[in-house]
């Protein structure tokens, strides 16, 4: 793992370090890049890509949906629950909107760390950092699994207040923490350290709607050295344990309290469940 306060200080001097991307090798973030349609992606990616696409049609479906919960959520904590704090972890290859852009929309503001261990999301971190005038944004290069290390890096102390509520951003991240770490585990570490009235929104890769074409996928995933991990619905409630859900509780990610405006979907064609709860 990177120096942690290293690429904040140099991020702000306008120097970055040099990054082995490893364009030889797929990898999640520009898989995901891909398949939402991107362009910050290579050869290994895109076959890595097609070759699950062949192993389920629907997955661009799954993922470009599931990025339309994430940004009915950030709107949501922000207008409904006054959520001025987020610490977004798994944040991916910079796509517009991102959190901060969703949030500072409606409450310039609101103050955004992102979290990520890929190279790539290292290289595009400055539109990370493109903060309104009146909010922060911070980008810290670390693993989920360090929650110590994340929630102690001085850049991210320097913009969000523990004190005061967070809301845990972790979407389309956990299938690539395999139960051997205790994803449910390193969810509650993160909570415990966050005030009450903070949220949790999370999102788990299921195969609950197309068990032999999601089931592809996977494999197609872990044959490609990118170890991912299908869950079942009663394994994501267990990420909320202790939590209280927000209506509609546990769903399907379109069914989250969908946009009047949105285009149907079908429930076959979704591979993902998403929820979000309050800590009290």
């Amino acid at each position: 793992m990177a120096n942690m306060g290293w690429v904040s200080r140099n991020a702000q001097e306008g120097r970055w370090p040099a990054v082995d991307l490893r364009m030889d090798k797929p990898h999640s973030a520009r898989v995901y890049d891909y398949l939402i349609g991107g362009k910050t992606n290579f050869e290994a990616d895109r076959t890595a890509a097609d070759a699950s696409v062949a192993a389920w049609p629907a997955l661009p479906v799954s993922m470009r949906t599931t990025r339309t919960f994430m940004q009915r959520v950030v709107r949501n904590l922000v207008q409904e629950h006054g959520v001025r704090q987020f610490l977004d972890i798994g944040t991916g290859i910079p796509t517009s909107p991102n959190v901060h852009e969703i949030a500072q929309a409606v409450a310039p503001e609101t103050r955004v760390a992102y979290v990520d261990n890929d190279p790539i999301v290292l290289t595009h971190a400055r539109a990370l950092m493109a903060s309104s005038a009146a909010g922060r944004t911070c980008y810290v290069d670390a693993d989920l699994r360090e929650p110590d290390a994340i929630l102690g890096a001085p850049e991210l102390r320097e913009v969000l207040d523990l004190s005061k509520p967070v809301a845990l951003s972790l979407i389309a991240i956990v299938h690539f923490v395999l139960d051997q770490d205790d994803p449910q585990g390193l969810v509650r570490r993160f909570m415990d350290a966050l005030a009450p009235g903070s949220f949790l929104a999370l999102t788990v890769f299921t195969g609950d709607t197309d068990p032999v074409g999601v089931g592809g996928v996977g494999r197609e995933y872990n044959a490609r050295g990118i170890p991912l991990q299908i869950r079942d619905k009663k394994e994501t409630l267990a990420f909320f344990d202790g939590y209280e859900l927000l209506d509609p509780g546990v769903t399907l990610v379109h069914h989250w309290r969908p946009d009047a405006d949105a285009a149907p979907v079908r429930d076959q064609d979704i591979a993902m469940y998403g929820g979000v709860a309050v800590k009290r």
